[in-house]
């Protein structure tokens, strides 16, 4: 399971996001699924390398204990055999035997604990290849997270700036097709022959009043016209009445 892990980590970290933008019908949904992909694998890399470097751990304590029994066990029987080289010298050589024994003894398990100790060292040193490559392998995928993120962003603005300018742009060339303020100018154009049509009605109204008035100026003056001529007759006829009398 950590192999095929490490093998997919390896795999989107390597992969060319450009091209597969390119390549990609919707390249939004593309990079969802991406970011989905990428922080689903970190989880599990992540969960991989933890256990990874327990074991490494693990395995390094084992060493450092195998290191330390070793020591220990070398200290011991340059001890022990200090110890026998001085009953030998004192001429007790029972005592002498009994300490090269446990000297043989602690030489013993310092071998066996060396022998643990360098067989594990290379193990060790595999582990510690395999720990770096994953960190590594980690730090690639969320560099690539990140750029994908970016990306994700820059394409969601874009595509939102881009769906904004095409409604500005429509909504410019309905305003071309029925610009309101050709209507406008109609109506102001009706607005002002209704306007003279007014002015029309009060002059042909303001001329009929003055031909009103005009006709009784005449009729006045026909009328005093009469009244001389009738006042005319009637001072002939008095006069004439004069001379007949």
């Amino acid at each position: 399971m950590k192999q095929s892990i490490f093998a997919r980590v390896a795999q989107l970290a390597k992969a060319n996001l450009n091209t597969l933008l390119d390549s990609a019908e919707n390249p939004q949904k593309m990079l969802d699924q991406m970011i989905r992909d990428y922080s689903e694998n970190i989880r599990e890399a992540e969960a991989a390398a933890a256990q990874t470097i327990g074991n490494l751990r693990m395995a390094e304590d084992d060493y450092t204990r195998a290191v330390n029994d070793a020591n220990t066990w070398g200290s011991k029987a340059v001890a022990a055999s200090r110890k026998a080289d001085e009953f030998r010298a004192a001429g007790n050589n029972a005592d002498a035997d009994k300490f090269d024994a446990l000297a043989r003894l602690a030489l013993s398990r310092q071998m066996t604990a060396e022998s643990m100790a360098k067989s594990q060292a290379p193990t060790l040193a595999a582990q510690n290849q395999a720990v770096d490559q994953l960190k590594n392998g980690l730090d690639l995928m969320r560099a690539k997270l990140r750029e994908l993120t970016v990306k994700r962003n820059e394409l969601v603005n874009r595509a939102r700036v881009a769906a904004t300018q095409s409604q500005v742009n429509d909504a410019l060339k309905a305003l071309g097709g029925g610009d309101p303020t050709s209507a406008i100018g109609r109506y102001e154009d009706s607005v002002r022959r209704q306007e003279a049509t007014v002015r029309g009605q009060q002059e042909l109204a303001s001329s009929s009043l003055e031909a009103q008035f005009a006709s009784l100026e005449d009729l006045g003056e026909q009328t005093e016209v009469e009244a001389r001529l009738a006042a005319l007759k009637a001072g002939d006829r008095k006069a004439l009445g004069s001379r007949d009398g």
